[in-house]
Formats: C-alpha cells, sequence, structure tokens
C-alpha cells in the first residue's frame, strides 16, 4: 500500500492541533505553525487557514491522528468539539482519499522512527531488539498504545488505556484518594494523568490536609513542585510520578514490554527530574512476582517536541514497513 504525495500528515490532539506536508518518499517533512483547537470552528477550517491559504501545496493525501477512537464515517474528538468528516473533507479540501488514526498509534510508530538521541532513559537495562514496546503520555488526556512486531512488520495497537481504573494503595493514597473527582463514580487513569490530572491531584491533598489550595492549574502546579516552592504541589507531583510508573508498570506487563516503555508528550518533557528521582522506578517494578524482569525493561521519555508527526511522516513514505490496519478507517474520491 502506498500514498500519493504530496501527503498532509496531522496530530490533532484536545489542546493543539500540528501539521506537516511530506512532498515525497525521501524529503524532510515541511513543517506549519502549530494551530490551537479552540481558535478553530472546524478541523476544515484549520487546514485552510494553516495549509490553503498560507501556502501552494495542495496535498493529494491526508493523514490523521486524532485523540478519539476511529468509528464510523464521523469521528468526534474525545476532548475537543471537532468532528472529523473524511469525506467532507475529500469533497471540500480536495484530497484523493484520507486516512484517520488514533493519536497514539501514531506515537507508537514514533517510537520506531526516532532514535535514542530523541529520548531520555529512565532507568532499566538495554531494550529487546523487536519486543513488544507500550507508549503512553499524559497530556489533555491520557493517551496509551502498545507496538508489537510480528511477519517483519510494527504494528501498533491503538486502544482507550487513559480510562482504566485507578486506586489507592499505600495509607496515605487511602486519605487523598477519596477527594479527587470521580467521573461517573469511578477515578479513571485520565483523572490523575493528566494536566487537570495533577490539579485534580493537588486539590485532593490540599482538602485532605485542610489547606487551602493556591493553584488552579497544572503550569502553576508543576513549577511550584519542581522548585519545591509549595509542599502540597511537591506531594502532588510525587503521587502523579508514583501513579504514573504504576500504570506504566501496569501496561509493560500487559504487553510483556521488553523492548521498553515510552512517555511521551509536553507533561512527561517538563517532568523529566521528577520522573529521575526513583520514585517513579519504584512504582514501576514493584509488581511482585515479576519485580526482577520488570527492573530490566528500560523506561524512555521522549523528548522530540513533533514525535506523533515524525512517526505519521515515517508511515507516510514506507506504509508497508508497518502493519497499520486501514479497514473501515481509509476513504477516497
Amino acid at each position: 500500500m502506498a500514498f500519493a504525495f504530496p501527503i498532509l500528515i496531522g496530530d490533532i490532539g484536545g489542546t493543539n492541533a500540528r501539521f506537516a506536508v511530506v512532498p515525497d518518499g525521501s524529503s524532510p517533512a515541511i513543517q506549519f505553525p502549530i494551530v490551537q483547537t479552540k481558535n478553530f470552528e472546524t478541523i476544515d477550517d484549520a487546514i485552510r487557514a494553516t495549509i490553503h491559504d498560507a501556502s501552494d501545496i495542495r496535498p493529494r493525501t491526508m493523514i490523521l491522528a486524532v485523540a478519539a477512537p476511529v468509528n464510523g464515517d464521523e469521528i468526534p474528538l474525545t476532548n475537543c468539539p471537532w468532528v472529523v468528516k473524511p469525506m467532507g473533507m475529500i469533497a471540500s479540501l480536495g484530497f484523493e482519499e484520507v486516512v484517520v488514526l488514533n493519536d497514539f498509534e501514531a506515537q507508537a510508530l514514533a517510537v520506531v522512527a526516532l532514535g535514542e538521541d530523541h529520548m531520555e532513559r529512565i532507568g532499566g537495562g538495554p531494550p529487546v531488539a523487536e519486543a513488544a514496546r507500550v507508549v503512553l503520555g499524559p497530556g489533555t488526556g491520557l493517551g496509551v498504545a502498545g507496538l508489537i512486531h510480528s511477519r517483519g512488520v510494527w504494528i501498533p495497537v491503538p486502544g482507550e488505556g487513559g480510562h482504566m481504573d485507578i486506586g489507592p494503595r499505600t495509607p496515605r493514597d487511602y486519605e487523598v484518594f477519596p477527594h479527587i473527582e470521580r467521573i461517573d463514580g469511578r477515578v479513571s487513569g485520565e483523572q490523575i494523568l493528566c494536566g487537570r490530572g495533577l490539579v485534580n491531584v493537588y486539590r485532593a491533598i490540599a482538602t485532605a490536609d485542610g489547606v487551602t489550595p493556591k493553584y488552579t492549574i497544572p503550569a502553576e502546579v508543576t513549577p511550584a513542585a519542581l522548585e519545591k516552592t509549595d509542599p502540597v504541589a511537591v506531594e502532588a507531583l510525587d503521587l502523579f510520578v508514583t501513579c504514573l510508573g504504576r500504570t506504566a508498570g501496569d501496561l509493560a506487563m500487559v504487553f510483556m514490554a521488553k523492548g521498553g516503555v515510552f512517555l511521551t508528550g509536553g507533561i512527561a518533557q517538563k517532568i523529566v527530574p521528577a520522573l529521575k528521582t526513583g520514585v517513579f522506578r519504584e512504582a514501576f517494578e514493584d509488581k511482585a512476582p515479576h519485580r526482577e524482569w520488570l527492573s530490566r525493561i528500560p523506561a524512555y521519555v521522549i523528548t522530540h517536541p513533533l514525535a506523533a508527526l515524525e512517526g505519521l511522516a515515517a508511515y507516510a513514505r514506507d506504509a508497508a514497513r508497518f502493519g497499520v490496519e486501514t479497514d473501515g478507517r481509509r476513504w477516497r474520491s
């Protein structure tokens, strides 16, 4: 399977939309300015303003990665009011075909496309070549994907792992968790392991201790924690990193991810110092009776700022390298 060039690739999250054009099979991708989803009523409007109005390039193919499950001909994003309508985009924007993947499939593809010079290792031993891998990233929500190698190709495994249950374990957890905001009566990964989740944890700790919270957004909590200027923020980030380690370790066991676990997204990049204190690795490995083999699994923070686009570009240039299922996710004019 090959795509017609030029190819527009897009990483569409809950907050930001990132676009680039792959002109051919060997040239670097042409990057366009990152746009905020809130500034455009539809994704079509964003593409017109960012690509069509700003350049002479008229892509023939579009490959999107979206923060949502891809089911049917209309795809509503999970944390954004946009709805992706591939046949409408073909008609109005002139594409010959549109492919829509899950955003963390693109992050999984990036694990193959990027080298270790775009990664920061957080413990563990060397990765096992062609062994399964896991990608997870706290951002607007919590994205999760697997990556397996079979019959000579890398196969991304999308899912909604960010909505798995997450619960208390230590005595302190049992003091804090009753105050964490619930959705439909439960605490899922996204209630803790994302930007708003960090604020949820911060407020829960403050409430548990009878302290008035000072901060309301992640951009306030994170620096206060890293600079150790607020004890509630410090504990909030510590619990965030602990829960991230627990979840990453669980996923490593599910996939037998001897090829590594990869943390992606802006939050992971910002909190590398907190991830390297040892709290993350202890929570990651504390999975008796499997502590010993989990201790050998490397964890990485992907530091490339446009990792998903790099993954999509690799797929656009050489689709045969990847076992991406496009049935029901590929539309043609």
